[in-house]
Parts: C-alpha cells; sequence; structure tokens
C-alpha cells in the first residue's frame, strides 16, 4: 500500500529587501526611535495621545470597511462609553475591533505567547459576535469572492474550501518560526498579507488581517504597539490599499505571485505613519504647555487640562467622555464634579456647550481655537510622501 504524500501548501513568500526598500526601512527605524524616547517619558499629554492613537485604530480599520465614525465618537467606544451620533451597527463594528486590539495589546508582552490558528479564530469571534451570520470565530463554510461594490465586478476570489485550514496552519507556524528572522515591519506585512489573500472568514478578513498586522508588530516590543499602527493610514488611503492587494492578487489565489509592491506600499504606510506621529507629538507638547498656562492663569484644577486637550483637537468632548479618560489616568471624578468643571470652562469662554440633555457636548471656544491655530501655523503636508516615486 502506497503511503499517502503530504500536501504542502505555499503562502506568498516574503522577497528580499532591496538598497531602496532598506534605505526606506532605516528611515523608519530612525523615527521610531525618535518617538520612542519622546514618548518615554512620563508626560501626561502622552496619556491622551495613546489613547487617541488607539481611538484612530479603531476609526481607520472599520472605516475600511464602511463603518464610518468621528474621532470623537471611536475615542467614546474606545472608553466604554457611548458615541454621540453613529449607527448600532457601526457601535457594535467599532466595539468589536476594540475588544480584539484590547486583547492583542494585552498579549503584547505576554513572555510564553504563541500564534495558533485558536487565537485568530477567538480574535475574528471578537471582532464579529455581534452578528451571527459572520460565522464568528469559524473558518468560512464555501467559496469566497470579493466584487466592487459599484460594478458587482469579481476582483478576487479565494483558495478552495479545503485549502483554508492547512494554510491557516502553515501560517502561524511561519510566524512562531520566523518570530526572529525579518524585521517585524516586514513580519508583520507579510502576515496581513497573507491572510487577507487566503480569506479564510465569510467576513471581517479586512479586519483580521489589519489586527494580525498590530498583534505582531506589538509582539516586537519596539514601541508602545499603540504607536506602531498603520490602520489609520489605511484608512485615510482605502483605494490605493485596495489597488495594491489587487495587484498583487491578480483575481485570484496566487502565492507565486511578487509581493514586492505590498511591501513598498506598507513601508511607506509606516514611514508617513510615523511621520505623521512625530509631528502630533511636537504639537501636543507644545499645546499642553500653553494649556498649563490658560488653567494656571485661571486658577483650573489641573485635571481639566485633560478636557482642554482633547477639545483643542476639535473634538466634541462630554461629562462622560470627561470622566473616562480621567479614569484611564487613575484619576477618578464624580458626574457632579465633571459637570462643575464643564460649567466653569464654559462661562470662562474656554468652551461653547452645544446640544440638549443626553447630546449634550461641548466644544473649543475661541481662546483654545486660536491656541490650536498658533500652534499648527506653518505645519506641512507629511502624509503623502511617496518613497518609492520615480
Amino acid at each position: 500500500m502506497m503511503e499517502a504524500k503530504e500536501v504542502t501548501f505555499m503562502l506568498f513568500e516574503t522577497p528580499s529587501l532591496d538598497a531602496r526598500e532598506q534605505e526606506v526601512l532605516d528611515r523608519i527605524d530612525a523615527l521610531k526611535e525618535k518617538l520612542r524616547w519622546q514618548l518615554h517619558e512620563p508626560r501626561r499629554w502622552v496619556g491622551s495621545l495613546r489613547r487617541l492613537s488607539f481611538a484612530r485604530a479603531i476609526q481607520g480599520s472599520n472605516s475600511i470597511e464602511g463603518y464610518d465614525a468621528k474621532l470623537d465618537d471611536a475615542a467614546a467606544v474606545a472608553m466604554g462609553e457611548e458615541p454621540l451620533d453613529v449607527s448600532t451597527e457601526t457601535r457594535l463594528a467599532l466595539e468589536g475591533y476594540r475588544d480584539a486590539m484590547t486583547y492583542v495589546l494585552q498579549m503584547a508582552g505576554e513572555g510564553d505567547f504563541e500564534y495558533s490558528t485558536q487565537l485568530l479564530k477567538s480574535l475574528h469571534f471578537m471582532m464579529t459576535s455581534y452578528s451571527l451570520k459572520n460565522r464568528p470565530g469559524l473558518w468560512r463554510s464555501g467559496a469566497v469572492y470579493v466584487q466592487k461594490e459599484e460594478t458587482g465586478e469579481l476582483v478576487y476570489e479565494g483558495p478552495d474550501l479545503d485549502e483554508v485550514p492547512p494554510l491557516m496552519r502553515e501560517l502561524v507556524g511561519e510566524m512562531n518560526v520566523n518570530s526572529g528572522g525579518s524585521p517585524p515591519l516586514i513580519r508583520a506585512s507579510m502576515a496581513h498579507l497573507n491572510l487577507v489573500m487566503v480569506h479564510p472568514f465569510r467576513d471581517g478578513n479586512g479586519r483580521m488581517a489589519r489586527c494580525l498586522q498590530s498583534l505582531i508588530l506589538a509582539r516586537s516590543g519596539v514601541m508602545a504597539p499603540v504607536f506602531m499602527s498603520i490602520e489609520e493610514y489605511l484608512g485615510h488611503n482605502t483605494q490605493k490599499y485596495y489597488d495594491v492587494l489587487t495587484e498583487v492578487g491578480q483575481g485570484s489565489w496566487q502565492p507565486s505571485n511578487d509581493a514586492r509592491p505590498w511591501i513598498r506600499f506598507t513601508l511607506t504606510a509606516h514611514l508617513n505613519q510615523a511621520t505623521l506621529l512625530l509631528r502630533r507629538v511636537r504639537e501636543s507638547e507644545k499645546m499642553w504647555i500653553e494649556l498649563e498656562r490658560i488653567v494656571e492663569r485661571h486658577g483650573l484644577p489641573p485635571r481639566t487640562m485633560n478636557v482642554l486637550f482633547d477639545a483643542s483637537l476639535r473634538l466634541r468632548v462630554r461629562n462622560a467622555t470627561y470622566r473616562a479618560g480621567l479614569a484611564e489616568a487613575a484619576e477618578e471624578i464624580t458626574e457632579q464634579t465633571a459637570g462643575r468643571d464643564l460649567k466653569q470652562l464654559v462661562d470662562l469662554g474656554l468652551l461653547v456647550a452645544m446640544g440638549e440633555k443626553r447630546g449634550r457636548h461641548y466644544v473649543a471656544g475661541a481662546q483654545i481655537t486660536e491656541m490650536r491655530r498658533s500652534v499648527v501655523a506653518g505645519r506641512h503636508a507629511v502624509d503623502r510622501m511617496d518613497p518609492f516615486a520615480g
């Protein structure tokens, strides 16, 4: 009796970096080193920046799937509060991604961590369990096709159903074996590509691929995980993201295709996102200094810095989100105390009250708006660099 031959399933292979790609990777590493040292300092505004970076990742990844929310609503969901004005479905999608990403951040420093297919299924369950039609936590049960919504044109067909389990086992095996091989950015990029091309789930494959990419980056330990995510960039460059996946996929599961365009796209994303974050760090520090002067001049409690900082970023702030932000910084205040603080800020013209009852919120007053305008004056666009152009 002849022995059955073991079938080997192939994933997309990581291309060797050429000189230009290595140069861009070195530029990204240099930017992240600058950021690592600047964010290491125990400054209160870093906590606000971390919170909003997490919200931007949730907002960006879900916007790609058509779940659009303003940053302040994504930030509210990230803190476990009700958003002001998103649909129920969008809120549930945001909450699911928040839960999965929170778990990713919790696992970032685990010493006995190991990738597994069950881990991926668990993340998928957290992300999509609001709808059973998504088959949360289960591989898809049939063929999968990706179509253009506008035209119905078929742009991608995933591998056959019976190939999904072995391909996913190979993917997690590769992630475990290659934990010290290629640079973290490249490993994360290739895991993202392979998961989205295998398309193992009925729905949520893009969100899962982006979440997996963030997990691998978080495990690298280079910098605080929320500051390494490129989901915000992908959300702002959705068409380019789809275009490069279409270019590499070429319509169907073809793992022998060249993954270099994808690698270059994600390196571009990291370069732009790190540059944008560095600008935010510098501007946040300047705005915090100006806000300290305003708070001291008016004799306000130092805790009001948090709500004024959020308002200076053009967010709609509320009693609940004010308290939740302080709670994350280990400072608890009552709803009544928060209400008094907000009224005082309104009376001073630092905030402007908007809406009524459950829709009550506050936006920056003229002085805070002018302070921000002064800080950001003369800034240059940093999110359109293409280091591979020409």
